[in-house]
């Protein structure tokens, strides 16, 4: 398993990644609202700004407080060095 930084000291296991998006849009925001709702909601953004929203395979939300290309930058550099 391979885990990845998603920034303050938070780690998601890499293999259970599907997407890593900007929360700027109404639709990933209404995504979050139901997620909230559901309690499939991991908020990792330690009281920051919420820059990133990664969707899982298990259909959980988590938020990040680190931009969506440093998410993206830290998985190629995983897969790079495999």
């Amino acid at each position: 398993m391979e885990l990845l930084n998603i920034g303050f000291g938070n780690y998601i296991s890499s293999e259970k990644i599907i997407a890593v998006v900007s929360p700027d849009s109404a639709p990933i925001r209404r995504s979050i609202s139901e997620s909230r709702k559901k309690g499939v909601l991991i908020d990792a953004t330690q009281g920051r700004k919420t820059r990133a929203v990664i969707f899982t395979d298990s259909g959980q939300l988590i938020l990040s407080g680190v931009q969506t290309e440093s998410v993206a930058n830290r998985m190629n550099r995983k897969n790079d060095s495999q």
